[in-house]
């Protein structure tokens, strides 16, 4: 366990130290927040959910462009 944690910290030293590092860990960062509001918005809290809304305006363009298609 010990060891672990020694290596753990070394890693985090190093890339405090290194100028990439710090930054391929702040698009992590940021890849984290992303996540979180894409699960914020499309996750299963209700009816009025962004997935909902977006199933029923591509199934409402869905039913038009099948419309148009037999029509012409």
């Amino acid at each position: 366990m010990l060891k672990l944690y020694i290596q753990t910290t070394e890693a985090f030293k190093r890339l405090a130290s290194d100028k990439d590092g710090v930054v391929s860990f702040e698009y992590v960062i940021v890849a984290a927040c992303v996540v979180a509001a894409v699960a914020a918005a499309f996750g299963t809290g209700g009816a009025n959910t962004l997935a909902t809304t977006l199933t029923t305006a591509i199934g409402k363009v869905g039913t038009a462009v099948a419309t148009a298609v037999t029509t012409h």
